[in-house]
């Protein structure tokens, strides 16, 4: 597929977390380096934005329509994506009118994206970004309706294309060949995508999806859905479902850290400096660190997935913690 805007710098690095394993024992843990895709602040979702807009310019249109919660990475990234690619952007959000915006909707803002207070709950958010864009239409525009975190067939090539991204790492001697690829799961592209994108690469991985929004079952019907989808898209064979779990990493609630996840995130960033969020990255962590504590299987992967401003905004919350060999105690 070759409709594709250059956003991200890739590949991302991976690094094997010495300092964490010195403090955890287990299997060994690399981590690979989403985070660093050097497009504003995007992290992963520059991945899925340079096929999702790249689809849209090849269409001609001129708006993208989208949505999100108040602490979504989405909705920032795929503004700036919009704005760089010549496209206008509409940012559907459950914020009511009068609170004051987070991080991310501050740099949606700043990016030129109109934003509008209209979704009650983060379930109805698609649906009122349909009915934009088709009031755009009915106005002259050109747009194109995204869902959620841009999890589309198209989205996720970006994944699948990191996939092979990956085996090339692992082929390069950058790092040994995981036994798990664990990944926090919200909408589903990305980990729709690796997941089309290991069955055509010559990786035996296991993936593991950490659940951070949806039941496991609901989330797991989304990502087999969408890795068809792409695998279609893509011509690719289709993907291995024996290849695919998924636990639950929901925790206290979508977008708050639970005492576990608290710690893990304290322990990624005092052993090896990296900054994780509540929504995503704690949660997945904590997931990746129970099952290197209990595998046995050889190393684990942690696809760090960004989410720099909202892990910023919470680091008030790790302030007092304790250091990392106690809390590694306290991660189960």
């Amino acid at each position: 597929m070759s409709d594709r805007v250059r956003l991200a710098v890739l590949p991302t690095p991976v690094l094997s977390a010495e300092r964490l394993h010195a403090v955890l024992g287990g299997d060994p843990i690399w981590v690979k380096r989403d985070d660093l895709t050097g497009f504003g602040v995007a992290g992963n979702k520059a991945r899925p934005l340079e096929f999702l807009l790249g689809d849209a310019v090849r269409r001609s249109r001129d708006l993208l329509v989208t949505g999100g919660g108040p602490d979504s990475n989405f909705v920032a990234a795929a503004a700036l994506a919009a704005r760089v690619t010549g496209l206008g952007c509409d940012v559907v959000t459950t914020v009511a009118d009068g609170t004051p915006d987070g991080a991310n909707l501050q740099l949606a803002r700043a990016a030129g994206a109109r934003l509008h207070r209209v979704a009650e709950r983060r379930e109805q958010i698609d649906s009122v970004v349909a009915e934009l864009a088709a009031d755009r239409t009915a106005q002259g525009y050109r747009p194109v309706a995204v869902p959620r975190g841009g999890s589309t067939p198209i989205g996720a090539v970006g994944f699948a294309r990191a996939a092979h991204e990956l085996a090339d790492q692992v082929a390069g001697g950058l790092l040994p060949e995981p036994a798990v690829i664990a990944i926090a799961v919200g909408s589903g592209g990305s980990a729709a995508g690796l997941l089309a994108g290991l069955a055509a690469t010559g990786l035996r991985s296991r993936l593991l999806g950490l659940s951070v929004s949806r039941p496991p079952a609901e989330a797991d019907a989304v990502v087999r859905r969408l890795a068809t989808g792409c695998a279609a898209v893509l011509g690719a064979p289709a993907p291995d479902p024996d290849r695919w779990e998924i636990r639950d990493a929901r925790g206290p609630g979508f977008g708050v850290a639970g005492p576990t996840d608290r710690a893990a995130a304290v322990l990624a960033l005092r052993t090896e400096g990296l900054l994780l969020d509540d929504t995503y990255g704690a949660k997945a962590f904590a997931g990746t660190v129970r099952r290197a504590r209990t595998g046995g299987t050889g190393p684990v992967l942690y696809w760090h997935t960004g989410g720099l401003p909202s892990a910023v905004a919470h680091l008030g919350d790790t302030a007092d913690a304790a250091d990392p060999p106690d809390l590694g105690g306290d991660l189960p």
